[in-house]
């Protein structure tokens, strides 16, 4: 079922590590592409990457080949046992974990390359606030923010969300609870979060769905597969099909830019 408008760029990011943010991207990007979408997916957490171990992949090449000029956008691409597009970033490489301005801008311009070809395109950013990360952010329609139900982690997304609010000027913010003990915990924690960014920041969040704790989560990673393949009949692949759902069920977001050009705008241009 491909949508009929441009593809949709989605950024998901964390205020810290540990917290399930590639494990998110990586399972969300699959169930989407089991509804029948064409998804790309771009690990942006451009010095630690990993959502190739989780796919189960290993990408002769990398985004560091394309920053160097010895590959092009596409020559990277390689498309997972679970049909979803991926384009790997690098691990291990300290240059590709910062990336000054004018680095993101050349990255951004090369994802017109995928422009016709895909419905969603979600982008992996690394956890934290650093520039390299907030502009990845800036460039995606919608921000989906992971945040697990604990102090550092909940302070760590506060963060990000204001940073993202009040230096970018951001909106379509979605917060998704991950490793809950269910849905009640999840909205109870989503509540909690928006009930400050309402006080402190004049602003609200959004949400869709939350992710309920599954050990089959960590026994999928252990195989390199994602939960949906690993247990599909799991409580963890159930609520990434339900967020997939909502995602898909979202209201276009609408840029005089049009499609994948990540919004060079905000880039390039004063803030």
């Amino acid at each position: 079922m491909r949508l009929d408008r441009p593809p949709e760029v989605i950024g998901i990011a964390s205020g810290k590590g540990g917290v399930g943010k590639t494990t998110v991207s990586v399972n969300l990007a699959v169930a989407l592409a089991g509804l029948g979408h064409k998804v790309a997916l771009f690990d942006a957490d451009l010095g630690l990457a990993n959502a190739q171990l989780a796919l189960g992949v290993r990408p002769p090449f990398n985004f560091s080949h394309v920053l160097e000029g010895k590959k092009s956008l596409n020559e990277i691409v390689v498309t997972t046992p679970q049909g979803v597009l991926l384009v790997p970033g690098a691990s291990g490489i300290q240059k590709m974990a910062s990336l000054n301005r004018a680095e993101i801008g050349q990255i951004v311009s090369a994802f017109s390359e995928l422009d016709s070809d895909i419905d969603y395109l979600l982008v992996d950013a690394a956890a934290g606030i650093a520039e390299s990360v907030m502009l990845m952010m800036a460039a995606a329609q919608r921000r989906y923010i992971v945040v697990r139900d604990e102090p550092s982690s909940i302070a760590d997304a506060y963060g990000v969300i204001k940073v993202l609010m009040r230096d970018y000027k951001l909106d379509q913010i979605y917060l998704i609870p991950n490793m809950v003990e269910n849905q009640a915990a999840g909205r109870q924690l989503f509540s909690r979060i928006n009930d400050v960014c309402s006080r402190f920041l004049g602003h609200t969040l959004r949400y869709l769905h939350s992710i309920e704790a599954d050990s089959q989560v960590l026994a999928s990673q252990r195989h390199h597969r994602s939960v949906l393949e690993h247990a599909p009949s799991s409580a963890a692949a159930r609520d990434f099909r339900l967020l997939a759902e909502a995602t898909r069920a979202l209201e276009p977001v609408e840029y005089a830019s049009g499609a994948v050009q990540f919004l060079m705008e905000r880039l390039c241009g004063p803030r």
